[in-house]
């Protein structure tokens, strides 16, 4: 779907969708639990499902009802299907957060995806494989693997993804003994370890931290009750708007929250005025497609730099190259290098123009975002790609006054 989008001007209030960082992490302990948990405020975005799917594999048991999901845990009675095949869409986090949690349970299974899930780095986990002995091959779309999730000692570099440290903090208390998880560099994107940590909690099973140390008791996983905060990385790209001349109330935000990238807020205030200003990405890599659009919108003459941003080559789609290339179609003087973008504004955001989405959600609510400031229509190609993360977006953008025609 290609939709043209015309300038205007976006107004009115609005709650962000929950966060589904928070939801594929209560997700997964619900699955593992004893018992009926109940999840509230679930979005049924593209990657959830992929986690719901994924879940079912497993022989939980669940249903969804006016964003409230009911999930029958599987406990300690598990069934091994033949074929255990798990299909994670094109969701990164569902993938990661699976593979081990699969090993602790079953000892096998086999994984698909689409797009580009399956080129996005998973050697982190392989060089585990390697060390433990455990068997892996990656054909095309689907990886296999074989071998027992072992108690012990489990290292990993903390500065590629902390998906999989949350990976192993959730398969590890299934084994039978104790096991421990370290940090072999500076750990990047913590709070998001700090969100599984805290949605295990709420399960049962407590996690002893240290300083870049983890220490897994063997547990079990119990029913809860929880619900879904407002997701701070969807919230950002209204921020941004905001930032650009938009007025739109945002509601039901956690200012207390866990998710890190709240941090948009300190980034927005951080380019008010002209001048030169450092954004350091490294624990935030989601929010710089927003970040990246109120960078192009300042007062002339303002240059942002983007650093720590090698993560973004390795997402839904190369987010330095992406970013750089719609901005850089709208006006922008962008310099892209091989982890940081550096953008010199020059107080203007030129329209008349076509731009791809890359298939990436959150390149296509960046150019939303843009949109409203342009000096002529917008058109993204392959808008519909937002229904991974936030399937509601092109209604509520319209919704608040934004000015949409498929083309």
């Amino acid at each position: 779907m290609n939709l043209r989008i015309s300038p205007s001007k976006l107004s009115g209030s609005i709650v962000p969708p929950p966060s589904k960082s928070q939801a594929h992490r209560l997700i997964i302990a619900a699955a593992l639990a004893d018992g009926v948990s109940i999840i509230k405020n679930i979005s049924f975005s593209e990657d959830i499902k992929a986690t719901l799917r994924c879940i079912r594999t497993l022989g939980a048991e669940w249903q969804i009802s006016d964003g409230i999901l009911t999930v029958r845990g599987t406990g300690r009675n598990r069934i091994i299907e033949s074929d255990l095949l798990f299909d994670c869409g094109e969701s990164g986090s569902t993938l990661r957060f699976m593979i081990p949690v699969v090993l602790a349970l079953f000892g096998r299974g086999r994984f698909t995806g689409r797009g580009r899930l399956l080129s996005r780095p998973l050697q982190s986990y392989f060089d585990i494989f390697n060390e433990k002995g455990i068997n892996y091959e990656l054909n095309n779309d689907t990886l296999s693997v074989e071998g027992s999730l072992k108690t012990g000692l489990y290292a990993l570099r903390g500065d590629v993804s902390s998906q999989f440290f949350t990976g192993l903090l959730l398969a590890l208390p299934l084994l039978n003994d104790d096991s421990r998880i370290i940090s072999t560099t500076d750990l990047q994107s913590g709070d998001y370890i700090s969100m599984t940590i805290d949605c295990q909690k709420k399960a049962g099973v407590i996690i002893e931290q240290g300083e870049n140390l983890y220490v897994c008791r063997s547990s079990v996983y119990r029913s809860f009750n929880a619900s879904v905060e407002s997701d701070w990385s969807q919230a950002a790209f209204w921020y941004a708007a905001n930032a650009m001349g938009n007025r739109i109330e945002i509601l039901n935000m956690n200012q207390s929250s866990l998710q890190g990238d709240k941090q948009i807020l300190e980034f927005i205030e951080s380019m008010k005025d002209t001048g030169e200003t450092i954004l350091d990405v490294s624990d935030y890599p989601d929010i710089v497609p927003p970040a990246a659009a109120v960078a192009a919108f300042r007062p002339a003459d303002s240059i942002t730099m983007i650093e720590g941003a090698a993560r973004l080559r390795i997402k839904e789609s190369d987010r330095l190259s992406s970013v750089s290339e719609v901005l850089r179609a709208l006006g922008a003087d962008i310099t892209e290098n091989p982890d940081s973008l550096v953008i010199r504004s020059n107080g203007r955001i030129k329209g008349d123009c076509t731009v791809s989405s890359f298939n990436d959600h959150r390149i296509a609510m960046m150019t939303a975002v843009l949109a409203t400031a342009a000096d002529g229509p917008v058109t993204v190609k392959g808008a519909e790609c937002v229904a991974k993360s936030y399937p509601d977006f092109w209604n509520e953008y319209r919704r608040l006054g934004g000015k949409t025609e498929e083309v």
